[in-house]
């Protein structure tokens, strides 16, 4: 091996085990030294996702109401998920 390339390669190695040694080793977490927090709490979060699919389930049954068919409720949705997935399985498992 050239001499250069060593001196290359070793020198890259000591930059890389520089910065983990240094990561690890540092006290506190990389968002304390950002001073980074998060812009929404856990729960609001949690509530935009249940609020996301109400609007979801509406936008769907005032759909289905201008095209005359019954409303869907979270079951009925929930066992279309499970029929699809039954048949995505089984579409998989099918040998050709």
């Amino acid at each position: 091996m050239d001499t250069f390339v060593a001196i290359v390669l070793g020198g890259m190695a000591l930059i890389v085990l520089f910065v983990l040694a240094l990561g690890f080793f540092y006290p506190g977490s990389g968002a304390e030294q950002l001073d980074w927090k998060p812009t929404r709490s856990p729960e609001l979060e949690a509530q935009n996702e249940v609020d996301d699919h109400v609007q979801m389930l509406d936008a769907i049954n005032e759909k289905r109401a201008r095209r005359g068919l019954p409303a869907l409720d979270e079951e009925d949705i929930d066992m279309r998920i499970a029929e699809d997935r039954a048949l995505r399985a089984k579409l998989r498992s099918k040998p050709e």
